[in-house]
């Protein structure tokens, strides 16, 4: 995955709360045995009418929030399946963060293990951000995780983040990346066993 450094752009805002990953990527989609493509179903209900035409008052549709580079939006974001389907499709969309009050547990690894950034403030710093976002479309947010910052206008905060998460994404370290980091070690226990004995070679 990509290294996380510094997150700059614009804010969409999602104002809601409990919303759930069936939510944000509803289950006849995840027969794709792609990891990418899912941007296009994000919200998938929200982001239609009944005849499922594109709703134009939906946050997502609009056309000002279309380079948003992090969605805000409220407590307990992810809850529901562990499906990673979820992540994938924000960031397919173009999102490189999501910050809220509140996460799902499994939601929130899953982002980390991809390199979607999930940031958690207070409910008074992200109502701060959502209005914000809504009363000016192309204000922009920077986030820098090393040092665990948010800065919009005339206003900044700080997230706290696991040691090891952290060092994973600013080193751009999915679990194989991890892996990989032993691969020497790897090789050489491989190397020393007897050839009767099962072998990665």
């Amino acid at each position: 995955m990509d290294r996380v450094t510094t997150i700059a752009g614009s804010m969409m805002p999602l104002p809601r709360s409990n919303c759930d990953t069936d939510q944000i990527m509803p289950k006849q989609f995840l027969k794709r045995v792609e990891r990418s493509g899912y941007g296009q179903f994000l919200f998938y209900d929200w982001a239609r009418t009944p005849d499922r035409k594109l709703d134009p008052d939906f946050v997502l549709n609009r056309p000002e929030y279309q380079q948003a580079k992090v969605l805000v939006t409220g407590p307990n974001f992810g809850s529901g399946s562990s499906r990673e389907h979820a992540p994938w499709g924000i960031q397919d969309w173009g999102f490189e963060a999501v910050i809220a009050p509140s996460f799902a547990d499994i939601f929130y690894n899953n982002c980390t293990k991809i390199g979607l950034l999930p940031i958690i403030l207070g409910e008074s710093e992200v109502g701060h951000l959502m209005d914000l976002a809504e009363r000016s479309p192309d204000a922009d947010i920077t986030i820098n995780l090393s040092e665990q910052t948010v800065v919009a206008p005339g206003w900044s905060a700080r997230f706290e983040i696991d040691p090891f998460t952290k060092y994973r994404l600013l080193e751009g370290l999915d679990d194989i990346g991890l892996t990989l980091r032993n691969l020497a070690a790897i090789d050489s226990f491989e190397e020393s066993r007897p050839g009767h004995l099962p072998s990665l070679a």
